[in-house]
């Protein structure tokens, strides 16, 4: 095969994956994929205002979010890894949270 038919191959595979298959589904796992994403940015961001290594309950919130849409779009996928991973990411978050959750109202009842 010379590399005419390669290249034709690799477009191909290309137009694909990324333009012929476009739906809602792929449009709500590319949203959910940059929701998750921007915990990352989140905790940059957070951390360099810091100068210390911060985890701001907004990363918990997007981990969250883009957590349960990805769990969504992995099901409708009928993906099990995908499924298993973000399933088990859930139960994280949501602890994570109910944490911090719980740490505030014991502040906010010692300051009574």
């Amino acid at each position: 095969m010379g590399s005419d038919g390669v290249f034709a191959g690799v477009w191909e595979w290309l137009h694909h994956v990324f333009v012929s298959q476009w739906d809602l589904w792929l449009i709500l796992g590319f949203a959910a994929q940059a929701m998750f994403s921007m915990r990352f940015l989140v905790q940059w961001i957070a951390s360099e205002k810091a100068r210390r290594s911060v985890v701001p309950v907004a990363f918990w919130f997007f981990s969250l979010g883009g957590g349960a849409m990805l769990l969504a779009y992995a099901i409708h996928k009928k993906d099990p890894v995908f499924i298993a991973g973000q399933a088990a990411g859930l139960v994280i978050y949501v602890r994570n949270l109910w944490l911090i959750m719980r740490e505030h109202r014991a502040a906010l009842v010692k300051t009574d």
